[in-house]
């Protein structure tokens, strides 16, 4: 399904490379992985090749999705609940969905929310990861610098 040097996207995780392909035995089953690097970070994550569909892994975006996820970047926020806890739980469903212009929605709103009204410290966190999450994708789409793509953000954000 993917090959090593491939850029891919674990959601809830952000964005990675494969760098191989390893055979592990975990509790007595022997599986096989893709080792992934993940830039921001430096972590790697592996990830059993068997449950790459359930996990929902992709390929990062291309230059065209990237003018699209800054697009949504600016566009006007969504409704949103004001029950705190459906809006939690629906913006965690976009982000595990995997979908980028999902994500770019989520970081709008909450960054959006943030600043008109304050977040509650779980919506905090989850703006913070979600933030990461777009970042990591981001950076590997455009092959850019951490530093330049985050500046990028903050300007679409403003």
């Amino acid at each position: 399904m993917f090959e090593i040097g491939d850029k891919i996207v674990y959601p809830m995780h952000g964005a990675g490379i494969i760098e191989g392909i390893e055979e592990k035995e975990i509790l007595g089953e022997k599986r096989n992985y893709y080792v992934l690097r993940m830039p921001i970070g430096e972590m790697k994550v592996m990830v059993p090749i068997n449950n790459v569909d359930t996990i929902g892994l992709r390929k990062v975006i291309n230059g065209e999705e990237v003018r699209k996820v800054f697009n949504v970047l600016q566009q006007e926020d969504s409704p949103m609940s004001n029950n705190w806890n459906r809006r939690y739980r629906n913006n965690m469903e976009k982000i595990k969905g995997g979908n980028i212009y999902d994500l770019a929605e989520v970081v709008r709103n909450l960054a959006s929310r943030d600043k008109e009204k304050g977040l509650s410290t779980g919506e905090k966190k989850m703006l913070d990861s979600a933030r990461q999450i777009l970042l990591s994708e981001l950076v590997l789409a455009k092959d850019e610098e951490e530093d330049h793509i985050k500046n990028l953000l903050q300007q679409y954000l403003a």
